[in-house]
């Protein structure tokens, strides 16, 4: 019980990881003790937790386990406190229906064992729905009702988040005088109870309305003020990678509010800083760990400094409402703006969904996944090779069916910043779907594509390419090559119906092409173990990986270690996962991941969250990456090109154009699904074999 109060006041102080802490060790002592109230009440403070940090479905997880414990030991008030639990989580996933029936089960449970602070807490949370659902006078009759009894109860905490929902309402009916005097007082209980996740919300109210009112110098003090209280609780999830993601994906609304508003003023420069700023935070913290260098904290201010290792030509992309906002960089100086309209105020869609569709109609009109012969390399038998379609649908003109959508992601993309690009070389930062665009593929008016005129990269954040251009001469190894391919799973196949673990015979012919143009002796069938791949990671200048990968979480099937003949192999003994190439001091100059898919990821706040960034923030300099599965002997041919070109002294970006003009010229594989999904994130790299490799 003592962890379990330890915790909650870490938590309410904002220092998450050391409230999970805590929390753990509470559970640890409940089921040792066979107290199984308190091992709901674990769970519960664990699910209150990951809510925090915005991961709400492990919060569910764990809450619905406190209600089935509640229920079996009779605990009307812990059943009722898992309620609210779930509708809070439920409501921020936007299952309102949901969220009101479990906080009006919380309210009845909460009146009938006279628990008057639960009593409270249910009437804000179900005014909190109906804020959402835009009955914003019932939201206000019911946050009344909580401050009420907050008042009663002499919960100063509770009475700060009463007054901080009431503002939420009144600004939303647009009565900015009593939205900022019920935030004010929001801000004040914060700061006297020292709840730092109250006071950056607080901060980031206020500045929303001195914004509406045109008190713009008050909004961005408060906007500042917000943003740098989320960045300083993000920095004490130390090591925490996952929950650093969560927390800075919940919390996304006050940086687009403080670099929208700097843009707004004219500041087109401090703009590019501000979102910059905001750009891949947890990658950069790991980068940070990795080459241990003095790089800024998070909160610090971006300088021109940062725009100084960058060629000629970079593209920084910002999606927001219905436009899309470009920086144009050149020669690491000089920057430029421009703006594209994505969609028209008659449009229900924003832009961010509109180029979602975009993007995956590009896939559909390249033919993606049809008349393909492929293995199979993803991990998951269900993903069937490639994502669903459902959910996208064509919309707007943006979107018609009569338009080749290569073409109208050149018109949307390219052609409002072609007159700011001169060059031959072309470096991304996009945001959103925009990080799964096929840029190479574009297609301009006269049926050219973007490839043929550009080197084309991709990075995460100009300050990660900064980090990678700044680290040490001797950091990245200068000789060795790790290829692996085709790695024998005939051990644990039985075990793993749910994984897709055949054969990959076409990976096998790959790495051993890879291997002669290298002169290296490829790892494949039993060999391929992943404690071989483990200890060989630091150690080499190139790593190649042909094999099965999983989408959503970066996991790389590998054949397994030895094991005792007394258990069958584990998942910790062939998958090689994040965690454990984050655990790797990786010194290489490039990977190479030729699994299905192993350019995609989730996407959110922080980027695409895959296996690219996971060998990126574990040091690698650079990472080739596919966004989908194409033909088997495209692949090798496309490799074997690669491959020799890179042999011969070309940089990366320079033997991926040629490759795919390889590609794009031959007979068999000209279309343009068998050339275009490959992309390079990060550093360029160039190999010497010379030195060894």
């Amino acid at each position: 019980m003592t962890y379990g109060n330890l915790g909650h006041a870490y938590h309410s102080l904002g220092d998450f990881k050391k409230a999970i802490e805590y929390y753990e060790c509470h559970l640890k002592i409940a089921k040792e003790v066979g107290d199984r109230a308190g091992e709901g009440r674990s769970y519960g403070s664990l699910g209150n937790a990951y809510y925090s940090l915005g991961d709400f479905k492990k919060a569910i997880a764990y809450h619905e386990l406190d209600l089935k414990i509640a229920k079996e030991v009779g605990d009307r008030a812990g059943e009722g406190r898992s309620y609210a639990n779930l509708g809070r989580a439920y409501r921020s996933l936007g299952d309102f229906k949901r969220a009101i029936e479990y906080h009006e089960c919380c309210l009845k449970f909460a009146k009938e064992v006279g628990d008057r602070a639960g009593e409270g807490r249910s009437y804000g949370n179900l005014g909190n729905v109906y804020d959402n659902l835009g009955d914003f006078k019932t939201a206000i009759k019911y946050h009344e009702l909580d401050l009420k009894i907050a008042k009663e109860v002499r919960d100063r905490a509770g009475e700060g988040t009463s007054y901080s929902n009431l503002g939420n309402a009144y600004y939303s009916l647009g009565d900015f005088k009593k939205a900022i005097e019920y935030h004010e007082r929001s801000l004040k209980i914060a700061k006297e109870v020292g709840d730092k996740v109250g006071e950056g919300g607080s901060y980031c109210n206020l500045g929303a309305c001195f914004e509406f009112q045109c008190s713009l110098k008050k909004a961005l003090d408060c906007y500042h003020s917000s943003v740098r209280l989320f960045n300083d609780l993000r920095q004490d999830l130390q090591g925490k990678d996952e929950w650093k993601i969560s927390y800075r994906n919940v919390n996304n609304v006050v940086y687009t509010r403080l670099w929208r508003l700097i843009l707004n003023q004219g500041d087109v420069v401090e703009a590019l800083f501000t979102v910059e700023q905001g750009r891949a935070q947890a990658l950069r913290d790991l980068m940070n760990s990795k080459y241990e260098t003095k790089a800024p904290h998070t909160g610090e201010k971006v300088t021109y400094n940062t725009l100084s290792c960058l060629p000629s030509d970079t593209v920084f992309m910002a999606v927001h409402e219905r436009e899309i906002i470009f920086w144009i960089i050149q020669n690491g100086k000089d920057v430029q703006l421009r703006r594209k309209q994505v969609s028209d105020n008659s449009s229900k869609e924003n832009a961010s969904r509109l180029l979602e569709s975009l993007t995956h109609n590009a896939r559909d009109k390249i033919g993606v996944s049809r008349g393909v012969r492929c293995e199979d390399r993803s991990l998951d038998r269900k993903s069937g090779g490639d994502l669903s379609k459902k959910g996208y649908q064509t919309i707007s003109q943006l979107t018609h069916s009569d338009t080749n959508p290569l073409r109208t992601l050149y018109d949307v993309i390219i052609s409002p910043i072609k007159d700011l690009i001169d060059g031959n070389e072309l470096m991304f930062v996009p945001e959103g779907p925009l990080c799964l665009a096929p840029y190479a593929a574009f297609m301009d008016s006269n049926s050219k594509y973007l490839s043929e005129s550009f080197r084309i990269r991709v990075i995460p954040s100009l300050t990660s390419l900064k980090l990678i251009k700044d680290s040490s001469p001797d950091y990245h190894k200068k000789s060795g090559a790790l290829v692996v391919g085709d790695p024998c799973l005939e051990e644990v196949a039985t075990g793993y119906p749910e994984l897709m673990l055949e054969e990959l015979p076409f990976a096998k012919i790959e790495v051993e092409t890879i291997g002669k143009i290298l002169n290296t002796a490829p790892l494949t069938g039993k060999d391929a173990t992943k404690a071989k791949v483990l200890r060989a990671l630091s150690s080499v200048r190139l790593v190649h990986i042909a094999a099965h990968g999983r989408l959503e979480t970066g996991e790389i099937a590998l054949a397994p270690n030895p094991t005792p003949a007394s258990r069958n192999p584990g998942k910790e003994d062939f998958l090689l996962t994040m965690s454990d190439v984050m655990g790797v001091q990786m010194r290489a100059g490039l990977v190479v991941l030729s699994c299905c898919h192993s350019g995609r990821g989730e996407i959110k706040a922080e980027g695409v969250v895959g296996i690219a960034r996971t060998f990126l923030g574990a040091g690698a300099r650079s990472v080739l990456v596919a966004l989908w599965a194409i033909d088997d002997e495209a692949t090798l041919e496309f490799m074997k090109s690669f491959y020799l070109h890179l042999a011969e002294g070309r940089s990366a970006s320079e033997s991926l154009n040629r490759a795919m003009k390889c590609l794009r010229e031959s007979e068999k594989f000209s279309e343009v699904k068998h050339w275009a999904p490959f992309v390079l994130i990060g550093d360029d790299f160039t190999l010497d074999l010379a030195k060894g490799d």
